[in-house]
């Protein structure tokens, strides 16, 4: 059973990580002091529950709480061997941890441990850090709060940050909490209730002030030509730069990316102070860590053509990355014997571009980490505002964002990340994904890593079917009919505007009509090759040109069939097509390999369980030709087969995780068969 001391904890944190306002995703920590029982003696023990390292306050569960022994904790200020050696403190906390399990204590848990308050709160509000970033902090921390709130100047996180707020907190009896130099705010209470009281106090506090006092026009006037362009204009120039700006950021390792094109950020850099402001960076360690010492901001106005802007970014870019690495190289210290050196560069492209008049985009190695990176920068527009309009933005030195950017704790944490999955990173796009053998690949495809795009011409069918796999971090559903020109670009724009670019695409939407030669009509054998003819040829071309602007190489999969190369009876409509898609394999391999883009096909045999196709009557035609039952088909299918086993979904979509994983990159124009055997459709 949960202490109730730690219950009221999680409460609280889940009232105050709820609200952005308060603090950002994963950013900040609260603790709690009381009393349990030791299991050992049977006494009362002295404990504290902190929320522990990468858990999210608005989320945090018990598992997420590390807990710790009070008087083991507080007796390590006996042991501190100072500030140039307190990073060895992190390890000392595994020492004072009560039981097992739980979270691991975070950098934070000092100032929660020493700090005498039975309740302590660290947030990040914007509010707070726009005084604590503020040129004059200390003084407009005095004036706003008067002697209930400290001033804190800068000092890493960490056990001599733990120390001074301790201290602080001592000589200042009277105050609720302090504004942390650079970096964010503390409250603490001798209840929950009022520390919480006190958290949002100051934040309020802060916020209203800058809204009575703070400068009408805090970013300076409007940039004539880097307004805010009309949504449509705004979200199709979006669509076009993302996979150029993409490719750029993946210089160094892969990404996924987020657009946002919120009026705070649309706002922003319309105004006059944009550039030098962005140029300074971000503050709060939580920022910078998400987003990079500062982003890539485009210096053309909204006004300026695409391929003005994709040549200005691609020289943006180098410049940006010459930059990064001689901050890097200005900051590093060289590594010893001992092995004690900064960790080697993660990679010097931007994680942040910024567009006016079009909006940001942000990147990370997944959808949720390229969203909340955006999130935070969000967040960074808002101090940087707040800072402004009452003083002047001066955030920390490039030094000492280098040293937690690159401090061997956070390293660490980095090491212990599990290692990525298969297609962690990449982006697909299935058509007809929203029922069988699409649905069985999109759902593969996303188990694997992948965000995906479920494409199909019902849209809630698309939906519901990416609701299955997760929220829109995983998979979107759009809508799409594949034999329109027109709704195939709008489903990929789509589809680039959610992840950032496309990687992989899966040629799968079809339909089919079991007629002999005398009675298939035009009308089916023009619907037919429609759909899956031209569909696919109108995917592929639409595709292959955001994976030409990503240089990134990628995939493209047809879905084809068996009788693209068995003579089947009844079938003359759906076979040509599927032919026609197994030539296009070839054709598109051809062509499209100098860009590093591999095209390969699957020729299933016919999948009856789970199939649409099947369900919609072709089951029932092709059962009325072999003379079988409909419920038997599948497995006359499979009698007729070398191995005598069914084909399903799930072996299909097995053939697309393999074909576009890690272990086939120099396979290229292939067409696998997925059919337990056909002998008659043995590729010659």
């Amino acid at each position: 059973m949960t202490n109730p001391t730690a219950a009221a904890l999680i409460a609280r944190s889940n009232r105050l990580g709820a609200d952005p306002k308060n603090t950002n995703y994963a950013g900040g920590n609260t603790s709690a002091k009381g009393t349990d029982t030791d299991p050992v003696t049977g006494e009362p023990v002295e404990l504290l529950w902190v929320k522990g390292s990468g858990g999210d306050l608005g989320t945090l569960t018990e598992q997420g709480l590390a807990v710790l022994r009070l008087d083991r904790l507080r007796a390590l200020q006996g042991v501190y061997p100072g500030v140039d050696r307190e990073d060895e403190m992190v390890a000392a906390f595994d020492y004072c941890l009560h039981g097992k399990g739980g979270a691991a204590p975070s950098i934070d848990t000092a100032m929660h441990g020493l700090v005498d308050a039975a309740h302590v709160d660290h947030l990040h509000p914007d509010s707070g850090i726009a005084i604590a970033t503020a040129a004059d902090g200390e003084a407009l921390t005095a004036r706003i709060f008067g002697g209930k709130v400290a001033w804190v100047p800068w000092r890493r996180p960490g056990f001599q940050l733990g120390l001074d707020i301790a201290r602080i907190k001592a000589d200042n009896p009277d105050s609720v909490g302090c504004i942390l130099g650079g970096h964010g705010i503390t409250a603490w209470g001798d209840t929950s209730e009022e520390a919480e009281a006190n958290s949002l106090w100051i934040i309020e506090t802060a916020a209203a002030y800058i809204a009575e006092h703070g400068a009408p026009a805090p970013f300076g006037g409007i940039r004539a030509g880097f307004e805010a362009l009309p949504e449509t204009d705004r979200h199709a120039r979006a669509a076009a730069l993302a996979p150029t700006i993409r490719g750029l950021v993946s210089t160094d390792h892969p990404m996924v990316g987020h657009y946002t094109d919120a009026p705070v950020v649309l706002d922003f850099l319309a105004a006059e102070k944009a550039p030098a402001l962005a140029a300074l960076g971000t503050s709060c360690p939580d920022h910078f860590l998400r987003t990079k010492v500062k982003p890539l901001i485009l210096d053309l106005p909204a006004t300026a053509t695409v391929e003005e802007q994709r040549a200005r970014l691609t020289e943006l870019h180098q410049e940006y990355r010459a930059d990064y690495q001689a901050y890097y190289d200005a900051h590093a210290v060289p590594s010893t014997g001992s092995g004690t050196g900064s960790p080697a560069i993660r990679g010097a492209d931007p994680l942040i571009v910024l567009i006016p008049g079009i909006g940001m985009f942000s990147y990370g190695k997944d959808k949720q980490t390229a969203r909340v990176a955006g999130e935070f920068y969000v967040n960074a527009i808002n101090v940087m505002r707040g800072a402004e309009a009452v003083s002047t933005y001066s955030p920390i030195s490039d030094a000492e964002k280098f040293r937690i950017e690159y401090w061997a704790l956070e390293e660490a944490k980095l090491q212990r990340m599990p290692k990525p999955r298969s297609h962690q990173g990449r982006i697909a796009f299935v058509t007809g994904a929203a029922s069988g053998i699409g649905k069985a690949i999109a759902t593969r495809l996303a188990a694997e890593g992948a965000c995906v795009v479920i494409a199909d011409l019902d849209l809630d069918k698309a939906r519901a079917a990416a609701a299955e796999l997760g929220d829109a971090d995983v998979a979107i559903g759009v809508a799409v009919n594949v034999a329109d020109a027109a709704a195939v670009q709008a489903a990929l724009d789509e589809a680039v505007l959610a992840f950032g670019g496309v990687d992989l695409v899966v040629n799968n939407a079809g339909l089919s009509l079991s007629k002999p030669l005398l009675e298939t009509t035009e009308a089916d054998w023009d619907l037919q090759h429609d759909v899956m003819a031209k569909g696919s040829f109108l995917v592929s071309k639409a595709a292959a040109r955001i994976l030409i602007d990503q240089r990134l190489g990628g995939d493209i999969v047809y879905i084809s069939s068996k009788n693209s190369v068995f003579a089947g009876p009844n079938n003359i409509a759906y076979s040509a097509t599927k032919a026609d898609q197994a030539h296009q394999v070839r054709l598109l391999a051809v062509e499209l390999g100098e860009h590093g883009i591999r095209v390969n096909g699957i020729n299933p045999d016919g999948v009856v369980r789970g199939s649409g196709i099947f369900a919609s009557g072709w089951g029932a035609n092709r059962a009325a030709t072999y003379g079988v039952k409909e419920e038997d088909l599948g497995q006359y299918y499979a009698n007729r087969t070398i191995l005598k086993r069914e084909v399903v979904p799930e072996n299909v979509a097995d053939a697309v995780s393999v074909l576009t994983g890690p272990d086939l990159t120099r396979t290229t124009g292939l067409h696998i068969p997925v059919d337990s055997g056909v002998a008659a459709a043995f590729l010659r």
